[in-house]
């Protein structure tokens, strides 16, 4: 019962925010938005939802809820709840710029409200967290440091490409 509750905590808003992306992106290719060919999107859109799935079968392999330690899973929702309100935050202050894609429109204001005023890319900073919080939630010691240390390197490429299209849009600030 434990691990499908966190199963629900980690997918019920993967799948309202793949929602809102999926809406957002139409948004932005109507207004001339471009997307660059070297995006990492397509490894990572497998990757995400796979490191969760991973760390939840590493959770059910190791009896989770049956030995895990409370102030471990205690920890874990914390740190995720963390997470999703740093990200949420990226999300309303990006509106309808926010895509799961990186797609940007030549000539559009560069996002400096929020999170933003603090960090260059919040939404990576909660992505990070999120993978921290369910390793721990899961009690996951193989593939949630695997899936941390994995999407760490993506969005590290990830950052690269968004940067490179950011400046190669000219964004006004």
């Amino acid at each position: 019962m434990l691990l499908l509750t966190i199963g629900f905590l980690i997918f019920i808003p993967m799948l309202v925010e793949a929602a809102r992306a999926r809406r957002n992106e139409r948004a932005q290719r109507a207004r001339g938005g471009l997307e660059p060919a070297d995006d990492v999107y397509k490894i990572m859109r497998i990757a995400y939802p796979a490191a969760f799935l991973a760390m939840l079968a590493e959770g059910a392999a190791r009896g989770l809820g049956t030995s895990s330690p409370a102030a471990i899973l205690v920890t874990g929702i914390a740190v995720f709840t963390a997470a999703k309100i740093i990200k949420w935050s990226a999300i309303l202050a990006l509106g309808r710029c926010w895509t799961f894609r990186v797609i940007v429109v030549p000539g559009e204001r560069l996002v400096a409200s929020g999170p933003y005023r603090y960090l260059r890319h919040p939404n990576y900073v909660g992505v990070i967290g999120e993978l921290i919080g369910a390793a721990l939630m899961t009690c996951a010691l193989i593939t949630g440091p695997i899936a941390v240390i994995v999407f760490a390197i993506l969005l590290y490429n990830r950052i690269a490409v968004e940067e490179r299209a950011l400046r190669g849009a000219r964004m006004a600030r």
